[in-house]
């Protein structure tokens, strides 16, 4: 091959999208399809509960915990059976005949896991620590391997027998929003053919007692945007999708038949930044994230215009919704919708990215209407004035912008839409 050859194969994988190969997805909006839209349009998610017993000093908040019985592990995966591990597996599942196509299309070699969480197994941990006060040993079954930051990457690909490239991504809430640009990268590059790509996260009192002595946990739903805004809810959730350069072929999984027809969904662009303004404080101004969402407007080649729905991060911390209703309006002015999807899952902490991104597949892959900002609809006056989503209001446009912003001024935006050959 040529210089001139190899410069062309170069610039068409550079402009080429990111074809999303399926996606699973669980929380507490729920598992199955239908229930996840239903709780999204009526606004309410029933596994967003009140609860006593986590925070060491005895007050009460709100989780967003999944409901549905979560799949068992094989006993040789002992060394990797989890609560976090059991969770990813039930979203996993939902893509599983991807995955298998892809491994017999490229090979288990050329396919690879990234994965983006902050707890792992610290729940398990938490558990055994427990049993090791209680009966002077820890359980027979556990392994601080379990608790290890890789686990759960590693089990994925143990699980389906890849030997490709294989990792975890841990930048607290941004985690599994870097897992896809990490992805682009390794495709752009031609080092695999297919990426699993994904986040997890489970309920553990570490990160909850973590978080409200940080006084960032709310005791009631949290409210996004609003006046009365004080804190997050910490939820649980998983959710996958397996990323490849090519669009889906008439070998692999067939659309449901009550999906309507679309092109092929896509990751359209990536952008990150960070502004290292404070370690657990964003930048008052938003300019950390101001750049990411520019970054990914030019990575897509896209101008603001052409985002039909901001997925905000929209913590319901006063800091966070201040600095990134500035950052929002800037770039998008007062038109674009916007909203947090947090009231119906919980803060999903390094799972949230992809949490989010499941969101947004689903408008674009079923058409569903727009999520509504939840909140106790009192808008705080000195926001700077966003469009926020009100019910039964639909994507006019084909992409979709998805924010995530960490600790650390640690920002990654994603672009969501249909690909158009």
């Amino acid at each position: 091959m040529t210089n001139n050859q190899t410069d062309t194969t170069r610039q068409a994988l550079s402009a080429s999208p990111i074809y999303i190969h399926g996606c699973g997805f669980h929380s507490a909006l729920g598992k199955c399809h239908n229930d996840i839209h239903a709780h999204l349009q009526q606004g309410k998610s029933p596994d967003m509960v009140p609860v006593s017993g986590y925070l060491n000093d005895g007050k009460d908040t709100v989780i967003g915990k999944v409901a549905a019985k979560l799949p068992p592990i094989a006993s040789r995966y002992q060394h990797q059976d989890t609560s976090n591990n059991r969770l990813a597996l039930s979203a996993l599942l939902d893509i599983a005949p991807h995955i298998e196509h892809a491994v017999k299309k490229y090979g288990a070699d050329r396919t690879a896991v990234i994965v983006g969480t902050s707890t792992s197994g610290i729940s398990d941990g938490e558990r055994a620590l427990l049993a090791n006060e209680r009966d002077g040993h820890f359980p027979g079954d556990y392994h601080y391997y379990q608790q290890e930051i890789g686990n759960t990457a590693e089990f994925i690909a143990d699980y389906f027998s890849l030997t490709g490239p294989t990792y975890t991504l841990s930048t607290a809430c941004s985690s599994s929003g870097r897992v896809f640009l990490s992805a682009k990268r390794l495709l752009k590059a031609g080092i695999v053919d297919a990426v699993i790509v994904g986040g997890v996260d489970t309920l553990c009192k570490l990160t909850l007692n973590g978080f409200h002595c940080l006084d960032a946990l709310s005791q009631t739903m949290c409210n996004p945007f609003s006046q009365n805004r004080n804190g997050i809810n910490i939820g649980e959730a998983a959710a996958f999708m397996l990323l490849s350069l090519s669009p889906q072929d008439k070998k692999e999984v067939s659309t449901p038949t009550h999906a309507p027809a679309h092109p092929p969904i896509a990751l359209l662009g990536a952008g990150d930044s960070s502004d290292a303004h404070h370690i657990s404080a964003p930048h008052p101004e938003g300019i950390g994230a101001e750049a990411a969402m520019r970054k990914a407007l030019d990575d897509a080649s896209l101008i603001p215009d052409d985002i039909g729905y901001v997925n905000a991060h929209g913590t319901a911390t006063q800091l966070n919704d201040a600095m990134e209703a500035k950052a929002i309006h800037r770039v998008f002015g007062s038109q674009t919708p916007v909203s947090s999807t947090k009231p119906f899952t919980g803060h999903t902490l390094g799972a949230a990215s992809a949490v989010e991104a499941a969101i947004c597949w689903h408008i674009l892959h079923y058409g569903i209407d727009l999520p509504m900002q939840v909140n106790d609809g009192h808008i705080a006056e000195n926001l700077a004035p966003i469009n926020l989503v009100t019910p039964h209001q639909t994507l006019t446009k084909s992409a979709i912008l998805s924010n995530s912003f960490a600790f650390g001024g640690n920002n990654i935006s994603l672009i969501f839409g249909y690909a158009h050959d």
